[in-house]
């Protein structure tokens, strides 16, 4: 075991774990961040994904010893009132069905959104590729994804 400080939503955390510990069991198991969710464990289902300096990464591969200062923001991080662009259009178009893999969709929709504020169906598609939702709603979440980015540029709010 080994004692690492990492910066999880804004805050700095100290945790003890494995240096190969996955980030994805030090968020739920050590702080007790259960938003981002385990699917596959091989990085290929997005379920798990979170921020990494801003770009959506899948932390089922991603050791906490290679973390460093990384600033790391998990759903729980984009806000907590469900304010967020995202949150309030998948709220407000119904997006999920199950709902299990719904943060993993919403933290690569909101990287991308980060880098393209008015994405077209292609820049969509491209960016949400890796996220897999076996309710089969991609075309909820695609037009959600357009609903954020209109309550972003309607209400001046950016979208982390």
């Amino acid at each position: 075991m080994a004692q690492f400080t990492l910066n999880v939503n804004g805050q700095s955390r100290t945790v003890d774990a494995a240096p190969d510990t996955p980030l994805l069991w030090v968020l739920r198991d050590h702080l007790g961040l259960v938003g981002t969710k385990f699917g596959c464990g091989i990085g290929q289902c997005g379920a798990c994904t979170v921020h990494f300096n801003g770009t959506a990464m899948r932390s089922c591969q991603l050791p906490v010893s290679k973390l460093g200062t990384a600033a790391i923001t998990t759903i729980e991080g984009l806000a907590a009132d469900a304010s967020h662009p995202l949150q309030r259009a998948w709220c407000e178009l119904d997006v999920p069905q199950c709902g299990y893999c719904q943060a993993g969709q919403i933290m690569s929709a909101s990287a991308l959104l980060a880098h393209t504020p008015q994405p077209s169906d292609d820049d969509i598609d491209s960016a949400m590729a890796g996220n897999l939702c076996r309710c089969a709603t991609y075309l909820r979440i695609r037009a959600g994804i357009h609903r954020a980015a209109e309550l972003a540029s309607t209400g001046k709010e950016a979208v982390k």
